[in-house]
């Protein structure tokens, strides 16, 4: 992928993370379009929180950091309306937007470069450990294959996605450079969570 690409920017509620799962029920004629062209295309959209605005009806205003989405599975259940499983890519930026006649939002993104690979230092194994134990409850088929609990990265961005946390504190994770980072703020907010 270009380090820099003109994608479809899907303003939402929540945040997706690199390798993040996402299911998207689509309905809004601008979103339907984006979707054929993206499954025509095998082609990413981006997804970004709302910064401003709502998901439906008037373009909302997205944070300029967001992840890029591919659909990984599609079905129709009824005529205009789609039902989508997407997975998470990459983190980009957004450099400038625009906004169609159909009311869809455009954006020249700059991608981000993946973290290196990282081990999961001795220090964060409890939350690996933790991790396992919501794999196991949540179930396995809820996360995306192969678990990597040895993985700095993916084993923080899982996380991240389950924090019982508004979307502007995930956003803030989203914008975190760097895994250890990330596991050092999730460390943080999970004992906040435990003392309230």
């Amino acid at each position: 992928m270009p380090s820099t690409l003109e994608i479809p920017i899907f303003p939402l509620g929540s945040v997706l993370y690199p390798a993040g799962r996402l299911g998207l029920r689509i309905f809004e004629p601008r979103y339907l379009e984006m979707t054929k062209a993206c499954i025509r295309d095998n082609a990413p959209f981006g997804v970004a929180l709302i910064r401003a605005g709502f998901e439906a009806g008037r373009p909302a205003i997205p944070c300029k950091i967001g992840c890029t989405a591919r659909i990984i599975e599609w079905e129709v259940p009824s005529p205009g309306l789609f039902s989508l499983l997407t997975r998470g890519e990459s983190v980009f930026r957004i450099i400038e937007r625009w906004t169609t006649p159909s009311g869809l939002i455009v954006g020249r993104v700059e991608l981000t470069e993946p973290p290196e690979p990282l081990s999961l230092p001795e220090r964060y194994e409890p939350l690996a450990k933790l991790l396992r134990r919501l794999i196991d409850e949540i179930g396995s088929d809820n996360f995306p294959a192969p678990h990597r609990l040895d993985d700095a990265s993916w084993v923080g961005n899982r996380l991240a996605e389950l924090l019982p946390v508004e979307p502007e504190r995930k956003q803030l994770l989203l914008e975190l450079q760097q895994p250890l980072e990330v596991l050092s703020e999730v460390e943080q907010l999970l004992k906040q969570l435990r003392e309230e």
